[in-house]
């Protein structure tokens, strides 16, 4: 079995699962808050495969930060994928759509929101940063 493969057994339960060879990380929390837990954790995930519920452009600007190699999403929004094609990870989707919405499903996501103009990911993990603080205020 493929780490792919193997992030994607294990994504059932969980929001995220980060795999490679017999390492493995999961979370069951929300949004973009496990990705940055895993950048604050100061692992190496460099060349890890990923399972993720939902991926915009903000998730694959920090999975870019993290180094994956590869990324399913159950759900890809279509501004993930230049983001991943800039930073040449591999990815695969079962849905894909134009946005991510926020959680009350009224509106953007304010972490897309965040990153609407980044061009970088270190400009987009300093919007990401900057937004979370906000939102925990």
């Amino acid at each position: 079995m493929t780490s792919l493969e193997c992030a994607k057994k294990k994504l059932e339960g969980n929001t995220v699962c980060l795999v490679k060879g017999e390492s493995l990380f999961i979370s069951q929390k929300r949004g973009v808050m496990p990705l940055i837990e895993f950048i604050e954790s100061n692992v190496d995930f460099k060349d890890y495969s990923v399972a993720d519920k939902i991926v915009g452009k903000a998730a694959a600007f920090l999975y870019a930060y993290l180094g994956v190699k590869e990324v399913y999403a159950e759900v890809l929004s279509k501004e993930a994928i230049p983001v991943f094609k800039k930073y040449n990870i591999s990815f695969e989707y079962n849905i894909l759509t134009d946005y991510i919405i926020n959680r009350k499903g009224i509106g953007l996501c304010p972490m897309e929101e965040a990153v609407m103009n980044c061009s970088s990911k270190e400009e987009a993990i300093f919007a990401i940063y900057n937004r979370y603080k906000t939102l925990q205020n």
